[in-house]
């Protein structure tokens, strides 16, 4: 929403400085977005005058000007404007001043050898258009001296402020100054509408169809006009705030719909054949709207119509055949209501957007639509001439009065603000509402143009913003036995820390759509019938997503196309396994490209870079289960990782039954399914954790374990070399040494795997670091002995294994 400064004191006596205005915006929950203050940007340009303009001495396209600043002795200017001359006025700039079309700031300067302190502008340099091909040219009558921006109009900011949703009425200039002067910031200037009298019967009827989303609908004609451009003053009201003039007529509606939030239509009277009817769309029909562009419509869409066909979009745009121009004599002025959802379905089906359908899918003001055409009436008699009908009026305009009992001891319970009962009501009062009661609870009747009132709370709401939310008192925590609870849940807890370690691991986070083609969805365990959308936004995004692998593989593959191969990405977000609420997860997914190694792990200059593998995914997803609190030291590691994964490259993370995760290079026929093999040799690796999955802490520890526990003596390694089957996992012969004595035993490792020839075909050799750390005294030989014989039985019993000679 734009609007001037001057437009706004229109509507709200008041003497507040600019800076005012934007604090008191800000404070009642209106947030300023930006300023155009085009009088602070160009306060340094004066109008001054060229004494005279001769040719430079030492090139042919320059000319020496002594230029009349009105402010002391003339002085010299370079200027290589072909239309310098001697006699004209112009915009000058003296050194020090910013000259914004070109991003310097002006200093002294020596140009072919002659002096020059200043400038004469050009309007491009100012940025006030596009014409940079002479200096600004001004008419004699300029006065010398005076700041160029006061002389012709720009001292004048445009304010752009943020409206929620629920505050349709301030989309109007009124409704804004209706606020400030409730915050104090002035008075609200309130012009009493007088109704114009109709001189004849209008002679276009209105006819409201059974089951047209429209309550009420009113016209009139007014005849014998003379339209033509609007003034200067409504010109310049619109071009503020970014409008095109078009003609008075249309110029007068766009100024109600943004001066008081009342969009309304005109219809060349002499265009519109017999009388109108307001209905549904009907299959086939189509509009050429005021756009240019022809829309079909449907049986969902509300038009006005006449005898003959379409004439408008009802609260979105209006017919081009029916529009007015030069030649208009007779206009008919619409003023209607439509329903919200309505005019919101329409535009967003058409993919039009209008400020009318901006403001009517918000709900406006239905008291003000017959105060609404009264005042565009006056505006058309006074702009264009003519005479008006009287008003046709077809449905009824809507009581909407409802009234909230209201404890004004409500506030200071809600929001710990204190305010008097008295200052309470008068807050509510100047904002419109009507009060009865004067203190304890008040019946409180909200005013037409707040359809976003339903309660107490919102009362409340609008109590605390006009009075003020620098009055709630800053209270801190209490600080005693009874400690606060904790605001987060355990899941989104795992979700922030699983987030940080995956970016300290160098991984770059990305948002992919929720959604993913239902080829994709079937490559990664998904695509059935209970989990595609009903009304898909586009073709490849039919099917809720069962992984986020599919979304993170397209877009290190955009990055590849792009020239960025080495690509690590990570995101955190919702995955469906099914359609029941327990079939959804919170998955933490990562992929990994070409040599996008872990950080501090990838290029470096004194050597080939190394391509990523498996180990990089298994990695980093043991990174996010040690963040989410999973008890990395009891995992298990299994080779049976879906099929969307290399098999032999890859493996599952489980707790028992529970599967917690995955990892592994992803399989070369589900990239190239996806159209991310690119050449084949870049490899393409990725890890998967549902964080649901993660066993939840325990409510309280049953011992408190030391972070490092130092042990007085020293300890003993001893490895062991075992020929066992293909088929036994490695993390089986582990699993098994590690149970022999798990107090004297605290890591058993792989250090060296072999199959090849010396072995058997079907048989390889895994051999496994032990360690043992003696806690109560030093071990004996035997002892170790012992410990050994025990490891080399238990592997054995347990895998099948023989000590390899």
């Amino acid at each position: 929403m734009k609007f001037t400064l001057s437009w706004l004191k229109e509507h709200l006596d008041t003497d507040a400085s600019l800076q005012d205005v934007l604090d008191a915006l800000n404070r009642i929950g209106l947030e300023v977005e930006g300023v155009e203050d085009k009088a602070a940007k160009l306060k340094g340009f004066t109008i001054a005058y060229v004494i005279s303009a001769v040719q430079h001495p030492n090139a042919d396209k320059l000319r020496v000007c002594m230029v009349d600043t009105g402010a002391g002795a003339p002085v010299q200017v370079v200027c290589g404007a072909p239309n310098a001359r001697t006699g004209m006025k112009s915009v000058f700039s003296p050194p020090g001043t910013y000259i914004p079309g070109k991003d310097i700031t002006l200093g002294v300067g020596t140009i072919r050898g002659v002096e020059s302190r200043g400038m004469l502008c050009s309007a491009a340099e100012l940025q006030l258009s596009e014409d940079h091909d002479g200096i600004i040219d001004l008419a004699e009558d300029a006065p010398v001296g005076v700041p160029y921006v006061d002389w012709i109009g720009l001292n004048d900011p445009v304010i752009e402020i943020a409206v929620t949703p629920n505050r349709a009425d301030a989309l109007g200039v009124h409704g804004v100054a209706r606020d400030l002067a409730a915050a104090g910031l002035g008075r609200l200037v309130e012009d009493e509408i007088v109704p114009v009298k109709g001189v004849y019967p209008c002679p276009v009827s209105v006819t409201i169809a059974d089951g047209a989303p429209c309550p009420a609908f009113a016209l009139r004609l007014v005849r014998g006009v003379r339209n033509g451009p609007s003034p200067d003053w409504l010109q310049a009201k619109l071009r503020a705030i970014g409008l095109r003039p078009i003609n008075a007529l249309v110029d007068v509606t766009n100024l109600l719909t943004f001066d008081q939030n009342r969009p309304l239509h005109v219809f060349d009277a002499k265009k519109v054949h017999g009388n109108l009817v307001v209905r549904r769309a009907k299959a086939g029909e189509s509009l050429l709207a005021l756009d240019g562009k022809t829309y079909a419509l449907d049986e969902g869409m509300c038009v006005i119509a006449d005898d003959r066909a379409v004439e408008s979009l009802a609260g979105v745009m209006g017919g081009e055949e029916s529009g007015c121009d030069e030649a208009t004599t007779d206009v008919l002025v619409e003023s209607a209501l439509w329903e919200p959802i309505n005019i919101a379905q329409t535009g967003r089906k058409l993919g039009l957007n209008s400020d009318a359908r901006f403001r009517f899918e918000r709900g406006i003001d239905p008291a003000f639509t017959l105060a609404g055409l009264e005042l565009a009436t006056k505006l058309i008699l006074d702009l264009c001439g003519g005479e008006a009908s009287e008003v046709v009026l077809a449905g009824a305009i809507p009581d909407t009065a409802r009234v909230i009992e209201f404890p004004l001891s409500l506030t200071e319970k809600l929001t710990g603000l204190v305010a008097t009962d008295a200052e309470q009501v008068e807050t509510l009062a100047t904002l419109g509402f009507e009060v009865e009661g004067t203190s304890g609870t008040v019946r409180v009747t909200p005013p037409s143009w707040r359809g976003d009132i339903e309660g107490k709370a919102d009362l409340v709401e609008e109590v605390i913003r006009i009075v003020g939310l620098d009055r709630v008192p800053s209270l801190p925590f209490p600080r005693d036995e009874n400690a606060r609870k904790p605001v987060l849940t355990t899941l989104q807890l795992r979700t922030r820390k699983a987030k940080r370690a995956l970016a300290a691991r160098g991984l770059v986070e990305a948002v992919t759509w929720s959604f993913v083609a239902k080829a994709a969805a079937e490559l990664f365990g998904g695509g059935s019938a209970a989990l595609a959308l009903a009304n898909p936004i586009a073709s490849d995004l039919s099917d809720m997503r069962p992984s986020l692998l599919p979304g993170l593989v397209r877009s290190a593959q955009t990055n590849a196309d792009r020239g960025f191969g080495d690509a690590a990405l990570f995101e955190v977000g919702q995955v469906f396994k099914g359609d029941r609420p327990q079939d959804q997860f919170i998955a933490a997914t990562g992929i990994r490209r070409a040599t996008a190694k872990p950080a501090g792990a990838g290029r470096h200059w004194s050597g080939k870079a190394e391509a990523v593998d498996a180990f990089d995914a298994k990695a980093d997803a043991l990174a996010v289960l040690a963040a989410a609190g999973a008890p990395v030291a009891n995992l298990q590691i299994s080779t049976d990782a879906p099929e969307w994964f290399h098999p032999g490259r890859s493996g599952t993370f489980r707790l028992g039954a529970n599967v917690i995760g995955h990892f592994g290079e992803l399989h070369p026929s589900v990239l190239e399914a996806l159209d991310a093999a690119g050449d084949g040799k870049s490899p393409l690796v990725g890890f998967e954790v549902l964080l649901d999955r993660v066993p939840e802490p325990k409510a309280k520890a049953t011992r408190v374990k030391p972070l490092l526990e130092l042990a007085a003596f020293q300890p003993v390694e001893r490895d062991f070399a075992f020929m066992v089957p293909r088929s036994v996992a490695a993390g089986d012969m582990v699993k098994a040494a590690a149970g022999v004595d798990r107090k004297l035993i605290t890591a058993v490792n792989v250090f060296d795997l072999y199959e090849g020839p010396g072995i058997d075909a079907d048989k390889k050799s895994v051999a496994l670091s032990v360690t043992l750390q003696p806690r109560e005294k030093t071990l004996t030989d035997a002892e170790i002995e012992a410990v050994a014989g025990r490891i080399v039985a238990e592997v054995a019993k347990k895998t099948g294994a023989t000590l390899r000679g």
